[in-house]
């Protein structure tokens, strides 16, 4: 299979890729970044009603959070396939599917009767929200260029985590009123907005073929590493089933990117070692704000908060995903992408240590500098890795570049939200807290190479 270029011809429904800020355009990252902030709110408004959850279906706690952590997974495994499929037949057709079952999956989960069926529904939702990280920053890179695509970028990103903010008091708000269905119902917003954005989405494609064996390859090793790490709540079945999954899985990949090099994940992109580096540093970002969506509620809920209050407690972390584009975007201009994800990295490993001291005191002040400093994390990373990797491959791949860096990305959402759900029980919320905090120090090991890279590319004074 291989991959061509499309034209890029300019039509009424596809202004000048070389758009700025003008006009309808200026509306397109505001747009996206409520969408992106509903499917972050899928997350972060039902984390907050999983005690509830567990109580009403008959589950532990520590069993509801699965709900989270398939949500992450499936929210994570199928970016790729859509920036893969964006490549093909242009961005609007799988936009507008991935919407369809993002709302689906919200309805059947709000409807569910058991907590069988209302895991089936958050996969379903996870699988069609992932249409919204990779599609809504292609939409924005296609529309923008230059300094106004960092600026736009930083504005998807800050919105988006400030609504997913947000989630914690509409969670505790709506539970309080209406239960724990509604607050699972609540991304089904996200369908209002697809029609004002429709008229901007690109739909031109290069027609090719989807690796759709690679796709599942992917999936499985991603989601054999997942129910790996939250075995422990559940037993030696899944732990058994995880590793099968990750063991074998890993090199079934290899082999199949080795038969298929312009398959699901093309050799040009995975050869490439600024987009492998940036993305695995980047997933420590995510893996520290889904562990804290789970860990923060669970400790303050504990101790006699009511949900309303966490949400309330947490809305310095929503003005500070609204400021953040402020900050990342002329810090990005000024310092560039490796050393934006070196600074997000570095965040998210002390607001970690920080959330494990609070979870050990149970310290409500501890706990939400932690969130507001991982929220900044958020908003200095996304945009960082996107930038990244954009400029790393050719035009015709960035699509599927982008959909393998957010893979990435949004795995680490699963391990982090997997690891508090996981382990939590077994080495206490702090423990689970610090250990995850390996992962950024990690991420920074990782980075160092392309840092020295860079470093040595610059001219002498």
């Amino acid at each position: 299979m291989t991959s061509t270029t499309p034209a890029r011809a300019t039509t009424t429904d596809e202004p000048d890729a070389h758009a700025t800020a003008s006009g309808a355009d200026r509306w397109v990252p505001v747009l996206i970044g409520l969408l992106f902030g509903l499917a972050g709110l899928g997350s972060s408004s039902a984390a907050i009603a999983l005690p509830t959850i567990a109580s009403d279906l008959g589950v532990t706690t520590g069993v509801s959070a699965w709900a989270i952590s398939l949500y992450a997974l499936m929210l994570a495994v199928a970016t790729a396939v859509y920036g893969r499929v964006s490549d093909l037949v242009g961005l609007r057709l799988p936009l507008a599917a991935g919407v369809a079952l993002m709302t689906t999956g919200a309805l059947v989960g709000a409807l569910a009767p058991d907590f069988g069926l209302l895991l089936a529904a958050r996969v379903l939702q996870g699988a069609g929200a992932a249409a919204v990280p990779t599609l809504g920053v292609a939409i924005v890179s296609q529309r923008f260029h230059g300094p106004a695509r960092g600026v736009a970028l930083g504005q998807v990103a800050g919105l988006a985590a400030a609504v997913s903010c947000l989630g914690p008091l509409a969670g505790g708000t709506v539970e309080g009123l209406l239960g724990w269905r509604a607050v699972i119902a609540l991304p089904m917003l996200g369908a209002l907005l697809l029609p004002l954005l429709w008229r901007s989405i690109p739909t031109d494609g290069s027609g090719a073929r989807l690796d759709l064996v690679g796709a599942v390859l992917v999936a499985a090793t991603a989601a054999g590493v997942v129910l790996l790490v939250q075995s422990p709540s559940t037993g030696p079945v899944v732990a058994v089933a995880g590793g099968v999954l990750a063991v074998l899985g890993a090199p079934a990949v290899a082999a199949w990117v080795r038969r298929r090099p312009q398959g699901f994940l093309p050799v040009e992109v995975i050869r490439n070692a600024t987009v492998v580096r940036s993305a695995l540093a980047a997933g420590a970002v995510p893996a520290a704000w889904f562990a804290l969506l789970i860990a923060v509620p669970a400790v303050l809920v504990a101790d006699g908060w009511q949900p309303w209050q966490v949400g309330l407690a947490l809305l310095p972390s929503a003005a500070t995903g609204l400021l953040a584009p402020r900050i990342a975007s002329p810090l990005l201009n000024r310092i560039g992408p490796t050393s934006g994800l070196l600074l997000a990295a570095s965040v998210s490993a002390v607001a970690l240590v920080v959330a494990a001291l609070g979870a050990r005191e149970t310290s409500a002040v501890l706990l939400v500098t932690a969130v507001v400093a991982v929220t900044f994390a958020f908003g200095l990373g996304q945009p960082a890795l996107m930038e990244a990797v954009g400029d790393a491959v050719t035009e015709d791949v960035r699509g599927v570049a982008l959909g393998i860096a957010t893979l990435f990305f949004l795995v680490g959402g699963g391990i982090g939200s997997a690891v508090v759900g996981g382990l939590g029980d077994l080495l206490g919320v702090d423990g689970a807290l610090l250990l995850l905090a390996v992962l950024p120090v990690l991420g920074l090991l990782v980075l160092v190479p392309q840092l020295r890279s860079r470093d040595a590319r610059r001219p002498l004074p």
